[in-house]
């Protein structure tokens, strides 16, 4: 299947959120995001679906078999609430000022 040249985003997970894994085989880890890849879909969390690759020697880099953190889908991780530690949905309201932020769905606390 090809890729398809939609144009996605994704605004509810930002670099630097934390998050927890909601399945797979690291259901239940909780890490902060690395990287966002909106045209994937995909994340890199940290310690979260490691993965090793066997590497080349470089000039900058020694070779020999590396352990690092793979991309998972969006779909399976979900913010973690900032009240309580455990998995929220995210909303989005206006304050006073005009400014939009994030807001975890079960607390109502800021997320931003």
């Amino acid at each position: 299947m090809a890729k398809t040249d939609k144009k996605t985003t994704i605004k509810h997970i930002r670099k630097g959120d934390n998050v927890v894994v909601l399945s797979g085989r690291d259901k239940g880890k909780k890490g902060s995001v690395l990287r966002v890849m909106p045209s994937d879909e995909r994340l890199i969390v940290q310690g979260v679906n490691m993965v090793k690759r066997h590497t080349r020697q470089s000039a900058t880099q020694a070779g020999g078999i590396v352990e690092k953190e793979a991309t998972i889908h969006v779909s399976n991780v979900s913010h973690v609430d900032p009240d309580n530690g455990k998995p929220t949905r995210v909303g989005f309201r206006y304050l006073e000022d005009g400014r939009k932020v994030r807001f975890a769905k079960k607390s109502g606390e800021l997320i931003d």
